[in-house]
């Protein structure tokens, strides 16, 4: 990684004359410092309470633009703080792993942009429905790909994208692997991820994937392929409409489906992986939801639905596979929680009601919700959820304090420790600059 950003320096003193003074002239820098603290707490007596705290800056360079072509470089460094004194299985590892410190690079690339085409070939963040940041964590997962967006016209998007390797939210470097694996897989520092795949499993074979984005109006919709090398096709579309009125109460309706498979030659199906409790001969899972709801002044209201079908010898019995958000809960699913959703818990329905209230221009944010779930192998269980968000510019730009807690209740087969309930709460302080 150090080599990777050497090269992006020197590439940029080797622009000759005007050129080279462009570059550094006109560079930019940015960074975050985030001081998170996790904690979660189990009513069974089966299972210790575990915490973590870590202090992390995320610092950003970006070269001056020269004919449409910049550099960039994004590293990071997180400390536990002096927390690691506890035993690892108190220990919140899906903060930022085991260790007392995780350090590295999560972008270094070459950019060109102009004429409506931005191309990044590099270390990179993504942003796509099922392969993104998942930045909940205090380093985002970030991946090394080809990635190309095309404006075809105001409003409309066309993008292509080749990953090679990801790294993980708690990774130091990027491997050929996805949340399936487990953790040290080839050395790999992953942790907080199902982790179901055996250590000797052949490599993932990148993805590729292609969308379009569209915005007019009210509409907003977006479509979706990818293909998980080693494990399955997805196609994936979702589009929301805001109608506009004078009433001051301003409704939203949207939808959402996804059809995935993949068929013997899987790393899964290969590894008879059980995803679940469930292995399966192929990849097959169909998926559709539907959410509705209101902006009335500073308040928002919205319900939410979601339906997984159940597929005989499938793997999950017809789970939705994915590589980049199992375990994580940031894949795109209307009726997704904090700690989980549908993704995590297999072929089955849910329904999800929450509001939000903004305070102050903005600058305070309330909000709950409710999700009920029905699932075929994980039982019914239910998730309550507030979060609290204050943003603090008035007295220091770029500061911002926010705490998300939630409580699962229910379920079988494991879902939750000693199937009771349980508490996660994380305060999240951060400060850009």
């Amino acid at each position: 990684m150090r080599r990777r950003a050497s090269l992006a320096m020197a590439l940029a003193c080797a622009a000759g004359g005007a050129q080279a003074e462009d570059f550094i002239r006109d560079a930019r820098f940015d960074g975050e410092l985030r001081l998170y603290r996790f904690d979660r707490v189990f009513d069974t007596a089966n299972a210790h309470d575990e915490r973590a705290w870590s202090l992390a800056g995320l610092f950003t360079v970006k070269s001056g633009s020269v004919g449409g072509f910049r550099l960039a470089a994004t590293g990071f460094s997180a400390q536990s703080l002096g927390t690691r004194a506890d035993p690892h299985t108190r220990i919140d590892a899906s903060l930022m792993a085991q260790g007392s410190s995780l350090s590295g690079f999560s972008q270094v690339y070459a950019e060109y942009a102009g004429r409506g085409v931005t191309v990044r070939a590099g270390d990179q963040y993504l942003d796509t429905p099922w392969m993104g940041p998942s930045d909940s964590r205090v380093i985002p997962a970030s991946y090394r790909a080809l990635n190309v967006i095309v404006e075809v016209a105001p409003g409309w998007n066309v993008q292509a994208i080749r990953t090679l390797r990801w790294k993980s939210r708690t990774s130091d470097g990027f491997l050929a692997d996805n949340v399936y694996y487990p953790s040290h897989w080839r050395g790999d520092t992953m942790f907080g991820q199902n982790g179901t795949l055996p250590a000797d499993a052949r490599a993932a074979g990148g993805t590729t994937a292609l969308g379009s984005t569209y915005a007019s109006g009210g509409l907003k919709a977006r479509a979706w392929y990818y293909g998980f090398g080693g494990f399955g096709r997805m196609g994936y579309a979702d589009a929301t409409y805001t109608f506009a009125t004078d009433s001051g109460i301003t409704p939203f309706v949207g939808a959402q489906v996804l059809r995935q498979t993949g068929g013997a030659n899987n790393v899964l199906v290969e590894n008879a992986t059980r995803v679940n409790g469930l292995a399966g001969d192929r990849i097959d899972a169909r998926a559709w939801g539907l959410d509705a709801g209101a902006k009335i002044g500073q308040a928002t209201v919205g319900l939410s639905y979601n339906r997984v079908g159940s597929q005989n010898g499938a793997v999950g019995g017809g789970a939705v596979i994915s590589p980049y958000t199992n375990g994580y809960a940031t894949d795109p699913l209307f009726t997704t929680s904090m700690l989980r959703g549908l993704v995590e818990q297999g072929p089955g329905r849910a329904w999800k009601a929450r509001a939000g209230y903004g305070f102050f221009d903005g600058q305070l944010q309330l909000a709950a919700a409710y999700a009920q779930y029905d699932t075929r192998s994980r039982g019914r269980s239910h998730d309550l959820y507030v979060d609290v968000i204050w943003k603090l510019d008035r007295w220091v730009k770029g500061l911002q304090v926010r705490n998300r807690w939630e409580r699962t209740v229910g379920g079988s087969n494991g879902l939750n420790p000693g199937n009771l309930p349980w508490t996660y709460n994380r305060l999240m302080i951060s400060y850009r600059f």
